[in-house]
């Protein structure tokens, strides 16, 4: 499966947990029920993965965790709060050159419509 594929069905996991849920419920909620999903088609999933940084050969544990990495190469923030800014891209962006991973997609759960509360992030 290429990455495209793996983030389409990470897209249709994640209307599937908004049309379920809806609005207002925690970030930890809304990723526990995404990582479930994404699980159940078979995706390897790890969540709050901790991202250490390296700075000059020291090896720095900043107290980064991405929400979710899917197949070792998307990574998905999870948000749940009125709408998005800037620091949330800043946050996705520190994330994916941290990380090495080329893709991610940021999710504010907290829309009335999911397509309005994603942003997908290429570095």
């Amino acid at each position: 499966m290429n990455i495209e594929e793996i983030f389409k069905k990470v897209l249709d996991c994640s209307f599937q947990v908004h049309t379920a849920l809806g609005p207002g419920l925690l970030e930890s909620a809304y990723e526990e029920c995404l990582y479930y999903e994404l699980c159940q088609i078979g995706l390897k999933v790890e969540k709050q993965k901790a991202l250490p940084l390296v700075y000059k050969e020291v090896n720095l544990e900043a107290g980064y965790r991405i929400d979710l990495i899917v197949e070792n190469s998307i990574i998905i923030e999870i948000k749940a709060v009125v709408s998005l800014s800037d620091i949330h891209l800043a946050q996705i962006l520190t994330y994916l050159k941290l990380s090495n991973c080329k893709l991610g997609l940021l999710v504010n759960f907290n829309v009335r419509h999911l397509k309005e509360g994603i942003k997908r992030v290429i570095l």
